[in-house]
């Protein structure tokens, strides 16, 4: 459920902030939303989070390569 909120900013910021939301295409509302909500730790997860589980480790087996580099330096 959303709730107006009345904040107050210098004079000189709001074209500027409004001139920055309509560039991206959002309301000045739902940008300090976002802004509010990333401060609160609700925002876009990490970058380390996003890829987490994305890949998969290649199967090492009978890979002479990995054989010879795994003899050399892992024994």
């Amino acid at each position: 459920m959303k709730q107006k909120l009345t904040i107050t900013v210098d004079a000189d910021l709001l074209p500027a902030a409004k001139r920055y939301a309509r560039s991206r295409g959002v309301s000045l509302s739902s940008l300090v939303e976002q802004s509010l909500r990333e401060m609160a730790g609700e925002g876009k997860p990490s970058f380390s989070s996003r890829w987490r589980g994305k890949f998969q480790a290649v199967e090492r087996e009978g890979d002479p390569r990995y054989d010879a580099l795994a003899e050399k330096y892992l024994r």
